[in-house]
């Protein structure tokens, strides 16, 4: 029950802290996405317990609150979710260049799915290149950035609400 108070505390915080301030920092046209990156470093974190339902609860509401469609959302932070909880298994000795791979791979896959929707149901035209370094590569950037001061403090919060038990 502490640690279900905890991440719905993190989860609306963060979704304040994303929509008032971490949106509007822009580099070129990109710009971070902070409830991917808390959902990756939690996501890795080994003794998290229901990493998939806060991935989805956290897909559906930045979804709701997002001029993107809600199922691009819902499907990028599943994947995320997914993502991080193999990597736990496969490179646990690197738990930052984890971070990096599932933050990169996130916003790679979240730019693409928008950029393509944008082309195929709203008609803009937009040129891959100018997409991949005017939004991609700056995002990915931002993201790493807050990936080095969230993963730290994600892993501080998993151990205290999943303490390792003692061995008998």
């Amino acid at each position: 029950m502490k640690a279900f108070i905890t991440f719905v505390l993190i989860v609306l915080i963060g979704l304040l802290l994303q929509t008032a301030i971490v949106s509007r920092m822009n580099l070129l046209s990109g710009s971070a996405d902070l409830m991917l990156v808390l959902l990756a470093a939690w996501g890795l974190q080994e003794r998290v317990r229901h990493a998939w339902v806060w991935g989805a609860v956290i897909g559906l509401l930045v979804g709701g609150i997002s001029g993107a469609p809600w199922y691009i959302y819902l499907t990028v932070y599943l994947g995320v979710t997914g993502l991080s909880r193999l990597l736990t298994r496969r490179i646990w000795q690197a738990p930052l260049l984890a971070m990096f791979a599932v933050t990169s791979i996130g916003t790679f896959l979240m730019d693409l799915l928008i950029y393509f929707h944008r082309i195929l149901f709203e008609g803009i035209n937009l040129h891959f290149e100018d997409t991949f370094i005017q939004v991609i590569l700056p995002s990915i950037l931002l993201n790493f950035a807050l990936a080095l001061i969230i993963h730290p403090l994600m892993h501080d919060i998993a151990n205290r609400l999943y303490p390792a038990e003692a061995d008998a």
